[in-house]
């Protein structure tokens, strides 16, 4: 039987071995400074596996990596999924990191993750709502690590839609393509391809639009103009002819 005696010993090395793990702040700072956004963390505790130790979920948040994307290609022509690898890959290799995509094929369980990581919740409208950047985020990149990283504390992780007791997502969508039964894509589409929907073809969706989470990250006209393109064009709907 081990003695008390010998298990304070114990209790005591192992406190005073060194903790060698890196911090998360020096690595959130150098993705951040990419104009990119820490959207979440896992570690093996989630039990899922990512293929390593740790994993870091990257996005934008807000307009600051549209706006250099925009700087830096032309919106109207080149691929923001190109462009996202050739930044992001980079930085990957400087962290001692492998990335992955959302675009990689098979594509890796980005809100699998998400849910986990307690950085994304299901919103009325069907799109992933995060705890502090609600409805104005996507996925782009999730950086593992053979080594363990020393987390952040945890945050409030509980999706903002609980205590939305009126939910005027549900209710603004001029043509009623979101409900609590789903979100008809059909009807969404034949509207943006009405002269009727110019509003939403150019303003963006109103039903995104109404949600009082997180306006501070609200994206930017152009922002807003180049999803709602690729969305349309993603339904045959050419934007160009919409005048």
């Amino acid at each position: 039987m081990t003695s008390s005696w010998t298990r304070l010993c114990c209790s005591r090395v192992i406190h005073a071995l060194p903790d060698t793990r890196r911090e998360a702040a020096a690595i959130e700072t150098r993705i951040r400074a990419e104009s990119f956004e820490v959207l979440g963390w896992l570690d093996r505790s989630a039990g899922l596996e990512f293929g390593g130790k740790s994993l870091v979920l990257i996005g934008n948040a807000g307009p600051a990596m549209f706006d250099r994307f925009a700087s830096e290609r032309d919106p109207a022509h080149d691929l923001m999924d190109q462009w996202t690898r050739e930044v992001l890959a980079p930085l990957a290799d400087e962290l001692g990191a492998r990335a992955q995509f959302p675009f990689d094929m098979p594509h890796p369980p980005f809100l699998t993750w998400a849910r986990a990581a307690g950085a994304g919740h299901t919103s009325p409208l069907g799109m992933n709502i995060h705890p502090k950047f609600g409805l104005w985020h996507a996925y782009r990149a999730g950086f593992t690590f053979d080594d363990e990283i020393r987390l952040p504390p945890d945050t409030d992780s509980k999706s903002p839609c609980d205590n939305c007791l009126d939910k005027p997502c549900l209710a603004t969508c001029p043509v009623g393509a979101f409900s609590p039964q789903g979100y008809d894509v059909a009807v969404c589409a034949a509207h943006l391809s009405a002269a009727a929907g110019e509003h939403c073809r150019t303003g963006g969706c109103m039903a995104r639009n109404s949600c009082p989470v997180a306006p501070e990250y609200f994206y930017s006209p152009g922002q807003t103009r180049f999803h709602m393109v690729a969305f349309m064009k993603a339904r045959g709907v050419d934007p160009e002819t919409m005048g």
